[in-house]
């Protein structure tokens, strides 16, 4: 969506858009980003800069919790790519004999794919060093632009051809994306109902239907879920109390010819699941009443009327 060709399309075709950019847009709003002054708050700890450009909004978006994550994930790898660096730089000092530059630069070109997110941080040389026997050294430091790296943590830009919104509208807008996004999600992976094998149109559309309703009843229990405390999981839910099963009694009767009476009875759920149903309001039956025929009877035998649910 954020190809060249694709912005092309949708400008051409009276489109409103709304999109995520590239690490390079952060970049190229570096300093804008770096002044603290201009912007305003949201909830969920995340504050956006408004600015225009042409035809275009571009909002300046940070999140102390993104903020926070990145530089973890930045210094996770910092550390690996150093102890790494220092365990090759030792092998190098304990050589006994020469050694090829060749093999160095495939090992430490395969030590910064594996911790890509923090390789461009360090400025590493393979230096020739008479002293050791090796012939060679490693040197390293810091680069002077990781800090407008670090600066960007947590960080990142969106752009639109809505001129008329304010950034708190647009960030809203864009968010969004997250819940249908979320919504595809629960539709392949919890509802196990994607994908569509169907090839009538009646029969599509059917699914469809089941599709939506399946996802209305998954947003309700959700929604009862937190108004109930108990968080924003509906699957949580869902696999606790599919651990609460039924029995049927068989009682066996000395009539003639010989008839049963089977009774569905509900099992008492344990301490966890009685407390998510008394949180949500919910009261099991004992008793459910025998709608199906018996997996094994008498050719004689007919249900019994008078069972109570």
């Amino acid at each position: 969506m954020m190809s060249r060709k694709n912005l092309a399309w949708l400008k051409a075709t009276g489109r409103r858009y709304v999109l995520g950019t590239s690490r390079s847009e952060v970049r190229r709003f570096g300093q804008e980003i770096a002044d603290d002054s201009g912007w305003e708050p949201l909830p969920a700890g995340v504050e956006v800069k408004l600015r225009r450009e042409g035809d275009e909004s571009f909002i300046l978006c940070r999140s102390q919790e993104r903020s926070r994550k990145e530089a973890a994930m930045h210094e996770r790898f910092a550390l690996r790519i150093e102890a790494g660096l220092h365990s090759l730089d030792r092998r190098l000092r304990k050589a006994r004999c020469s050694v090829e530059r060749g093999p160095i630069e495939r090992q430490l070109g395969r030590l910064l794919e594996r911790n890509s997110r923090a390789a461009a941080r360090y400025a590493i040389d393979i230096v020739e060093d008479a002293s050791v026997s090796a012939g060679l050294r490693l040197t390293w430091r810091v680069k002077p632009e990781w800090e407008l790296v670090q600066r960007a943590e947590g960080c990142y830009v969106l752009r639109s051809n809505v001129t008329e919104w304010s950034a708190a509208d647009l960030w809203q807008t864009y968010v969004q994306l997250t819940d249908a996004e979320a919504a595809f999600r629960i539709h392949k992976s919890d509802l196990s109902i994607r994908p569509i094998w169907h090839q009538k149109q009646e029969r599509v559309q059917a699914h469809l239907l089941v599709c939506f309703l399946a996802f209305v009843l998954w947003k309700t229990l959700e929604q009862w879920q937190q108004r109930a405390g108990l968080g924003n999981s509906p699957r949580t839910i869902l696999d606790e109390l599919a651990r609460i099963q039924s029995a049927d009694i068989v009682l066996p009767m000395a009539d003639r010819p010989p008839r049963e009476i089977r009774l569905r009875c509900v099992v008492r759920p344990d301490r966890a699941q009685a407390y998510l149903l008394d949180r949500l309001g919910l009261r099991l039956p004992e008793r459910l009443r025998y709608r199906d025929p018996p997996l094994e009877c008498s050719a004689n035998f007919r249900p019994p009327a008078a069972v109570t649910p």
